[in-house]
């Protein structure tokens, strides 16, 4: 079987499953399990369809690091319920959820699927590096925009879209990416920072849409030029070069809060499908009514 590597935007999938997933089966306790019973119906769907021979689980270690709050306090702002000075803000998770993601990763860890984090990071983070380092070609599984600014048509490098929903899953490629939106792939961070994402707290640039975007950097390349081209009036409208300059300060940091990190230090993991304890899974099943969602998983990862 060729190499191929699948990293999971796992809390993007999770949070699909809690609301797409009906909340009518529970454990014994009472303890919601739509959320872990989707996922695993998803990782048995995935691994079915794509046959990828190596599986991460990409985990939120920090869903709001501190850094990119510092260099733009709007993010993700409007997602949390409780400010930890000292800490990490506690993001907005429905108690029926929140009980569920100890059970998510005992039923990762039981199926043998590495969860890899990273202190002060994202997921999109952790999947920036290991895709960045990826030596076979790579399906990055998530509902997030923002990851198309690591597709990459050379490497083998795309994206397994889920936000229509996992009966209607979408590959995206460059191709894709500029069919949608007239940019390229490489090109996406740049795009989103100007174009703003009220679902992160980015404001954009006031009077630039995704239509201007993609004509400015089609024109210029990336932000760095547009920008040049605004202070020197080679390029852009005489409205959009004043929006440009006017939002000077924002796009100073912007850029950075966008971009996927790509170098991050992460612990050893071995991310090579292998044989299950499938006695250890049922078990964990069994506990948890995970039912059919575990023998369906089990089923796609027996090699």
């Amino acid at each position: 079987m060729t190499d191929r590597i699948m990293l999971l935007d796992t809390a993007s999938l999770y949070f699909r499953a809690f609301y797409g997933v009906p909340d009518k089966v529970k454990a014994a306790d009472g303890t919601s399990v739509n959320a872990a019973r989707g996922l695993l119906d998803m990782i048995g769907k995935l691994v079915t369809t794509y046959e990828p021979t190596r599986l991460v689980a990409c985990w939120d270690d920090d869903w709001r690091p501190a850094w990119r709050v510092a260099l733009l306090p709007s993010y993700k702002a409007h997602r949390v319920v409780e400010a930890v000075p000292a800490g990490t803000d506690i993001e907005e998770v429905p108690d029926p959820l929140e009980v569920q993601i100890p059970v998510i990763r005992a039923a990762l860890e039981v199926l043998g699927i590495p969860i890899v984090g990273a202190a002060e990071h994202e997921a999109d983070d952790v999947i920036g590096t290991l895709a960045t380092r990826a030596d076979a070609p790579v399906d990055i599984v998530t509902g997030d925009r923002d990851l198309f600014q690591l597709i990459d048509d050379d490497r083998g490098i795309r994206i397994v879209y889920t936000a229509r929903g996992m009966s209607n899953l979408e590959i995206v490629d460059d191709a894709a990416v500029v069919g949608k939106y007239g940019v390229h792939a490489a090109q996406y961070a740049d795009f989103a920072a100007l174009r703003g994402d009220p679902s992160d707290g980015l404001p954009g640039v006031a009077g630039i849409g995704e239509k201007s975007a993609a004509s400015l950097l089609a024109a210029c390349g990336d932000l760095d030029g547009i920008r040049a081209a605004a202070a020197d009036g080679s390029a852009g409208t005489p409205a959009q070069r004043a929006k440009i300059l006017t939002a000077s300060d924002y796009l100073d940091v912007a850029p950075a809060v966008v971009r996927v990190a790509r170098e991050l230090e992460l612990a050893p993991y071995d991310d090579r499908i292998r044989p299950v304890d499938e006695a250890a899974a049922t078990a964990l099943a069994d506990t948890w009514n995970l039912g059919s969602s575990m023998t369906r998983a089990l089923t796609a990862l027996r090699r």
